[in-house]
C-alpha cells in the first residue's frame, strides 16, 4: 500500500485523542456527583482512570508491534486465544464498543445544540452528524485524515481556551477542597467509587483506537507505540484540567445528575449568552469524536470480511483503499442505537462490556510473552513489566466485581452480548465453510 493510502502518525494521534475526548468527559461528572461530592475523590477517579488507560496503552503497544494487523481486539484475541474469541471481540467492538459510543456522542452533540436552540430536534441533529461524517470517511485517506486532524486540533485548543477563559472570567469560583480527608477513605472502598470508575473508564475509552488501523499506518511497529502513549498522556492532562474547571465554576448541586455539565459550567462562568456560545462550541467538539469512531470501528468489520466468506463484501475496499461498505454498515448500526436507546441505560452496560473485552486482551500479554511467537528484537517492550498489565488487570477486576454486585443487570446484558457473539461465530464459521466449498466446486 503506497504512502498516500496510509494514515500518518499525526493522524493516528488525532484519532486516539478524538476517540477518547468525547461523550464521557462532558457528561459523566453529573453521574459521579450523585454519590461523591469530594473534590479529592473526584480528581482521584480521573487520575486512576488515566493511569489505567496509560497502562493499557503500553500493553496494546507491545501487542500491536508483535501482531501488526488492523482490527484491534479482534486481531489480538484471534491470535492469542482462538478465532472464536476474536470473533466475539469483533462483535463486541462493532456493536457495544463503537456503535453505542458513536450514538451517545451524536446524542450529546444534539442535546448540547438543543440546549441553545430548543427548536432543533436533538435526534435529527445527531443523525445528520453521523451521516455526514460517514460520507466523508468513505471517500479517501486524504479527506478522512485531513478532516480528523483539523477537528481534533480544534478540540484540544478549544478545551484549553475554554478552561483558561472560564477560570479567568468567572466571578464566583466554587470553594472545593482537593485535599484528602478521613471521610474520603470510605468513598474509595465503596461501590459508588467502583461504579464511578466505570463512567471514568468509559470516558477514557478510545486509547486503543489506533490499533484498529494498524495495517493502514506508516511503519506501525515504530509509530504505534508513540501514537498510543502520546495520545493517552495528552488526554489525561485535558481531563484533569476540564474537571477542575467544571468543579471550580459551577456548584456541584447544579451539575448532579445532569448530562450537559459543560453547558452548565459555561453558563455559570460566562452568563447566559456566553453559556450559549460555549454550548455551541462544546457540541462542535463532539464532531471529531463521532468522526474518529467512524474511522476506527469499520476496520473491525473489514477484517471480519477478510477472514469469513459470509462477510466478504465488508472486506472490500474502494479505489482509495477505504472499506466504504464497512463504514456505511457501521453508520447504520450507530443510527439504530441513536434512535432506540436511552443514554444512561447504555453507558454502564457498554462500559462494562468493553472492560471485559480489554481485560482479556491485557491477560494475553502474559500469554504472548510466554509463547514468544515472534522472537523479534525490534518490537516494543512494556517498560517496568509486569507492573502495567498487573495494574490494569487489578483495577478492572475490582471495578467489575463491585459492578456485578451493585448493577447486576448491566453485567447480565454484557454476558448476553458475549454469548450472542459466540453463537454468531459458530453459525458464521459453518456458513462460511459452505460458501468456500461452493466456490471451490465452481
Amino acid at each position: 500500500m503506497s504512502l498516500n493510502k496510509k494514515f500518518s502518525e499525526k493522524t493516528a494521534i488525532a484519532i486516539v485523542i478524538a476517540n477518547m475526548i468525547g461523550t464521557g468527559i462532558f457528561t459523566s461528572l453529573g453521574f459521579q456527583l450523585a454519590d461523591i461530592t469530594s473534590g479529592f475523590v473526584i480528581m482521584s477517579l480521573w487520575v486512576i482512570g488515566g493511569i489505567m488507560a496509560f497502562c493499557g496503552a503500553l500493553c496494546y503497544a507491545e501487542l500491536s508491534s508483535k501482531l501488526p494487523r488492523s482490527g484491534g481486539e479482534y486481531n489480538f484475541l484471534s491470535e492469542i486465544y482462538h478465532p472464536g474469541a476474536g470473533f466475539v471481540s469483533g462483535w463486541i467492538s462493532v456493536t457495544v464498543g463503537f456503535a453505542a459510543p458513536t450514538a451517545l456522542a451524536a446524542m450529546t452533540f444534539g442535546e448540547y445544540l438543543n440546549s441553545v436552540f430548543p427548536q432543533l430536534n436533538s435526534l435529527w441533529l445527531g443523525t445528520i452528524l453521523i451521516i455526514s461524517m460517514t460520507a466523508i470517511h468513505s471517500t479517501s485517506h486524504k479527506n478522512s485524515g485531513t478532516l480528523q486532524s483539523f477537528f481534533t486540533t480544534g478540540k484540544v485548543l478549544l478545551i484549553i481556551g475554554f478552561s483558561v477563559a472560564a477560570l479567568f472570567f468567572s466571578n464566583n469560583l466554587q470553594d472545593v477542597s482537593y485535599m484528602p480527608s478521613t471521610s474520603d477513605l470510605s468513598l474509595f472502598t465503596g461501590g459508588s467509587f467502583a461504579v464511578s470508575l466505570i463512567y471514568v473508564g468509559y470516558a477514557y475509552t478510545g486509547w486503543n483506537a489506533a490499533t484498529y488501523l494498524t495495517s493502514e499506518l506508516v511503519e506501525p511497529k515504530k509509530t504505534l507505540p508513540r501514537v498510543l502513549l502520546i495520545g493517552t498522556s495528552a488526554v489525561m492532562v485535558c481531563y484533569l484540567l476540564i474537571n477542575y474547571v467544571f468543579l471550580a465554576t459551577a456548584p456541584m448541586s447544579a451539575m448532579t445528575g445532569q448530562l450537559e455539565v459543560g453547558y452548565i459550567s459555561a453558563t455559570y462562568a460566562f452568563g447566559d449568552l456566553g453559556g450559549n456560545i460555549m454550548g455551541i462550541i462544546l457540541s462542535l467538539l463532539l464532531i471529531s469524536t463521532v468522526s474518529a469512531m467512524l474511522m476506527a470501528a469499520p476496520r473491525v468489520l473489514q477484517v471480519l470480511g477478510e477472514d469469513y466468506s459470509l462477510f466478504n463484501i465488508l472486506g472490500k475496499k474502494n479505489k482509495h483503499g477505504i472499506p466504504s461498505t464497512a463504514i456505511w454498515l457501521q453508520s447504520i448500526i450507530a443510527l439504530t442505537f441513536l434512535w432506540s436507546a436511552t443514554f444512561q441505560s447504555i453507558l454502564l452496560f457498554s462500559g462494562a462490556t468493553m472492560a471485559i473485552n480489554s481485560l482479556l486482551v491485557i491477560v494475553g500479554v502474559f500469554i504472548l510473552r510466554h509463547k514468544d511467537v515472534t522472537h523479534e528484537r525490534d518490537t516494543f517492550k512494556i517498560p517496568f513489566y509486569p507492573l502495567p498489565p498487573i495494574i490494569f488487570i487489578a483495577i478492572t477486576v475490582a471495578t467489575l466485581s463491585y459492578l456485578t454486585i451493585q448493577n447486576t443487570k448491566e453485567i447480565l446484558f454484557s454476558i448476553v452480548i458475549i454469548i450472542t457473539g459466540f453463537l454468531g461465530y459458530l453459525i458464521t464459521r459453518k456458513l462460511s465453510k459452505n460458501i468456500n466449498k461452493q466456490n471451490q466446486n465452481h
